[in-house]
């Protein structure tokens, strides 16, 4: 009998070789039944001869799985993501995840991540993957993290920084499962040097880390961005529409609209210095409209110190962030890898106020090469006044050539299909990997 062609694997992306409202999670614990769909499903084992023909039928599976989503799916690909702490490292995971679920709509995912209070448990309530929490401690979050592991059995763990990431890795190792990292700044996190050379492969927001990582497993694909802000296509006028209700149908000719953002929990410095600004601000510019960010913890103080106006919305935190960068003309945030990364994929202009107490200053960094890739001006926490603030918002809005520039070299330098690439890439190294 003459033997089936098989179709040829996918070839993977090319590394990018320049820079370039929160989902539901459900409680998922080592003790529980597997999610429904997993029962069954038979746990990747070492590379034996059946092995090698499962690997060799899995990495087949995935590319054929990618290009035609509505095939059955006997095995599904099981990904686990552990990430935690800031809101770049949960925010890239859940823009994996979604990417992935959207390739392949039988796979199955599990979250790794700090129990409450954290910003992972936090999203427990707007995800559809399962969740699993890691205590702090290290000895016994690599205990934990391998029990949820070993029950959940994936084929690949995906770190995307954060305190669980390293305990959720040495887990994956005693397990013998393969682990890739992402990490979104300028500079390595601590973490992920420690476990480049377990890594099967890094998968990187910008060139600059490559020379302090192992070469040859470094790809750079820029970071990835959830989908509800790369493929927002609503107008301004309607975005604005949804902050700005009782102000009717607003035209977007001669309309200045600036979003404020400090980060997840908010930035108290940012906080202060709009507040001593922002009133003589609206009544001097007429045609000018605030969205303001204050964060949860600042939420009740602003708002007390704040007098109302009906162009300034005053929120705590923006679950509808794709609105908020289709409406707004100028951006005014902290320097975190994914807002930067946000910023180039909606091509916003930008004043970005690096935090200086990050690890590595990764902010900085970060700050810089949005200024050298799009023209971005940078206060530096200790410039940062009133003052200063209200002088460089004046000036980027009025100049509008200077807008134009700043937005066409952040699309120009942006990766809007890093989810994609990187799942491509995932899901060819889990065929491989299996069968080295």
């Amino acid at each position: 009998m003459a033997a089936t062609a098989r179709p040829a694997p996918l070839p993977l992306p090319p590394p990018l070789l320049r820079s370039p409202l929160l989902p539901r999670f459900t409680q998922y614990n080592s003790s529980d039944d597997p999610p429904r769909g997993l029962r069954g499903a038979r746990r990747l084992t070492l590379p034996t001869s059946p092995a090698r023909r499962r690997a060799r039928s899995l990495s087949l599976h995935l590319c054929c799985r990618l290009s035609d989503p509505a095939s059955s799916d006997p095995d599904p690909l099981r990904v686990a993501f552990a990430c935690g702490g800031a809101g770049g490292h949960v925010y890239a995971a859940i823009a994996l995840a979604d990417e992935l679920h959207a390739s392949l709509p039988s796979s199955a995912s599990l979250f790794l991540g700090a129990p409450p209070p954290s910003l992972e448990s936090d999203a427990a309530a707007s995800a559809p993957y399962p969740f699993a929490p890691i205590p702090r401690c290290l000895p016994r979050a690599v205990l934990d993290a391998a029990l949820h592991l070993r029950r959940f059995r994936p084929h690949v763990l995906v770190a995307t920084g954060g305190a669980p990431a390293l305990p959720a890795c040495l887990a994956a190792l005693l397990l013998g499962v393969p682990f890739v990292i992402q990490d979104q700044d300028a500079g390595p996190a601590p973490a992920t040097r420690l476990l480049a050379p377990l890594a099967r492969r890094i998968f990187l927001g910008f060139n600059a880390p490559v020379r302090l990582l192992p070469k040859r497993k470094c790809a750079v694909y820029g970071n990835p961005v959830r989908m509800s802000i790369r493929k927002c296509r609503i107008s301004k006028a309607d975005a604005m529409a949804s902050f700005f209700p009782r102000i009717g149908t607003v035209g977007e000719e001669g309309v200045e609209v600036l979003l404020v953002l400090g980060g997840t929990e908010g930035s108290p410095e940012i906080n202060v210095a709009l507040l001593n600004m922002y009133y003589e601000m609206l009544r001097e510019r007429r045609n000018r409209y605030i969205i303001w960010q204050t964060g949860p913890e600042g939420f009740c103080e602003m708002e007390s110190l704040v007098r109302s106006h009906r162009r300034l919305l005053l929120t705590p935190f923006l679950h509808e962030l794709d609105k908020a960068y289709a409406a707004a003309d100028v951006v005014v945030s902290r320097a975190g890898s994914m807002s930067c990364t946000e910023v180039l994929v909606t091509g916003k202009p930008s004043i970005l106020i690096p935090l200086p107490t990050m690890v590595d200053d990764h902010q900085t960094k970060n700050a810089y090469i949005m200024a050298d890739v799009m023209g971005a001006k940078v206060i530096t926490e200790d410039e940062l006044d009133s003052s200063s603030l209200r002088s460089i918002i004046d000036e980027v809005f009025g100049d509008e050539k200077l807008m134009s520039d700043m937005s066409q070299k952040a699309l120009s330098a942006a990766r809007p299909n890093a989810s994609t690439d990187i799942i491509r890439h995932i899901c060819s190294l889990v065929g491989s990997s299996c069968t080295t």
